[in-house]
């Protein structure tokens, strides 16, 4: 192959399997679930391909069983972070000399080893481990993750195919090289595919990398690095280290070596982090790349021609689907008076109908939150809105941790459109509503833009087109992903590239060529076939 320009198979985006009763993927699912509850399986550290146990342990458990342990995961330290910095170094030597096609083809097969074999596996870890229903995993960690991988190898021909021109007698060439030293992963909870492209959309672009998964997504973290392994990847290319981000943090992002850092989570998280990065500006040896996509109080705006079913539909999906525990689910609404007439007493009865539970009970349209810290969060968030004048919990607004971490999808009515709870990011099921005058469609608008800090997903439901239009101008800036007459959530590789900027993060457009070009090092080559001999340029003659 190294005499052949190849292409790789061009993608498509994984079918959603629908998991009816009675279907073949339903029946494998369940007995990927009873697998899951019924064993506690052993995670170690992997440094350059070695299985590392620690000792120091920590439980997984079931979100909505809580006293269900599903995992105990062995926690590295300081020292083997630097191992596994070493072992990064050392991987990077071969990994990054192979030619691209090679590196695609381990990602390639792992997902088709993903959309067959590990499917059911790597959804039933995702649904015990992270309480998310059938359907969420399926396009979670299943569909989305595919398409990362797919779309990826295909984004990364296209530019490394990407060439200059030449004029007579040279030949321009650019190719691009993975950044020096190695680059840091760490994932967030909330996506297993999230979780599975932090590390490997570096690693595609030839870098080694350091991955710390979040401990509360640590199972199906596990077994999508197994995936990986099964798929081809050589040892230490990435190196899975599981533990706290307080104590392996500081021995990574103070490396000299450290390259780049590719991160999805808090805005306060991601801050600190940048200022540790910045602190040690001196000893690094280039400036590491910095990607990140972090927090969202994201919006769905209704103007007075808006569809009142369909404005409904997308708070309950938006808003409530996997608990509200995405960075793009809407938790903030406008709604024009008229509207809000119209469908009010279907959305909190269709709110308050919505059932809740053990996601292995695929009856369920909600699982627990993650942990009890956030549902602590939660709890108090809905006392402060019963506190605060002005306000009225419409629809939920029950909290119940004994069992497993459960919160009612919650709807709550705010006279206010600046109160906190329309500012801040919960990140759990509670959308706050603000209802306004019909006629003061522009004054709200600039409101929209201006309440939160966030700019991460946003959507605008409207018949009029002229409102369309003015609303797409007016929040050009609060959104990344700007969605019209449609939820602001389910972003699609290869259809809607994701990202966003402001307190959301760096808008690097995870899924698509951009955020693969960040973790690349571009070098321009010039041959000339005939050089010069004589410095004397013809202008220097004499007249």
């Amino acid at each position: 192959m190294l005499d052949a320009v190849v292409s790789v198979p061009p993608p498509r985006n994984e079918p959603v399997l629908d998991y009816a009763p009675g279907s073949p993927e339903r029946l494998r699912l369940k007995a990927a679930l009873a697998k899951v509850a019924s064993e506690v399986v052993e995670i170690p550290c992997v440094i350059g391909g070695e299985r590392v146990t620690t000792g120091k342990m920590i439980e997984v458990v079931m979100p909505h069983r809580h006293r269900h342990v599903i995992a105990r995961v062995h926690c590295a330290d300081a020292a083997l972070a630097e191992r596994a910095v070493n072992a990064a170094l050392d991987a990077r030597r071969e990994w990054a000399t192979m030619r691209w096609e090679a590196r695609a083809a381990v990602f390639l097969r792992a997902a088709e080893l993903l959309a067959g074999p590990w499917r059911a596996r790597i959804n039933a870890a995702t649904m015990h481990g992270q309480s998310k229903t059938a359907h969420q995993a399926e396009i979670d960690a299943a569909c989305e993750l595919i398409d990362f991988w797919r779309f990826g190898a295909a984004q990364a021909q296209a530019l490394y195919g990407m060439q200059p021109i030449s004029s007579p007698g040279t030949w321009n060439m650019m190719e691009l090289r993975p950044l020096e030293g190695f680059v840091v992963a760490l994932t967030p909870f909330n996506f297993t595919a999230i979780a599975g492209n932090l590390p490997t959309v570096p690693a595609l672009m030839g870098n080694s990398v350091v991955w710390k998964p979040a401990e509360t997504q640590m199972l199906a973290a596990w077994e999508t690095f197994q995936l990986l392994e099964e798929a081809g990847l050589p040892p230490g290319v990435i190196n899975f280290l599981p533990g706290s981000g307080s104590a392996l943090m500081p021995p990574l992002l103070d490396h000299p070596e450290l390259g780049g850092l590719h991160f999805t989570g808090s805005t306060e998280v991601f801050r600190s982090l940048w200022r540790r990065i910045s602190a040690n500006l001196d000893r690094y040896r280039s400036y590491p790349r910095i990607v990140g996509e972090t927090g969202g109080k994201d919006f769905i705006l209704a103007h007075p021609s808006a569809d009142p079913r369909a404005v409904a539909t997308a708070i309950i999906r938006g808003g409530f689907e996997y608990q509200g525990q995405k960075c793009s689910a809407a938790s903030r609404v406008y709604v024009a008076r008229s509207v809000w007439n119209a469908m009010k007493d279907e959305l909190i009865s269709t709110t308050e109908s919505l059932k809740q539970g053990d996601v292995s009970n695929f009856s369920n349209f909600l699982g627990a939150v993650i942990k009890k810290a956030a549902f602590d969060r939660h709890a108090a968030a809905i006392a402060e809105a019963r506190a605060t004048t002005g306000m009225t919990v419409l629809a939920g607004g029950a909290t119940d941790a004994s069992e497993g971490y459960f919160v009612r999808p919650t709807l709550l009515a705010t006279e206010d459109p600046s109160v906190r709870l329309m500012r801040d990011e919960l990140f759990g099921p509670i959308v706050t509503l603000h209802v306004y005058p019909d006629h003061a469609w522009s004054e709200v608008l600039p409101l929209v833009d201006r309440t939160s800090p966030y700019a991460l997903t946003g959507a605008v439901f409207a018949r009029d087109r002229s409102a369309i239009v003015e609303a797409t101008s007016a929040l050009r800036n609060a959104a990344g992903n700007f969605y019209i007459n449609d939820k602001p959530t389910g972003a699609v590789v290869g259809q809607q590239p994701f990202g966003g900027a402001r307190a959301s993060g760096t808008n690097d457009k995870a899924g698509s060529a951009l955020n693969l070009l960040r973790f690349a090092a571009p070098r321009a080559i010039k041959e000339t076939f005939v050089p010069a001999t004589d410095y004397r340029y013809p202008f220097l003659g004499e007249d």
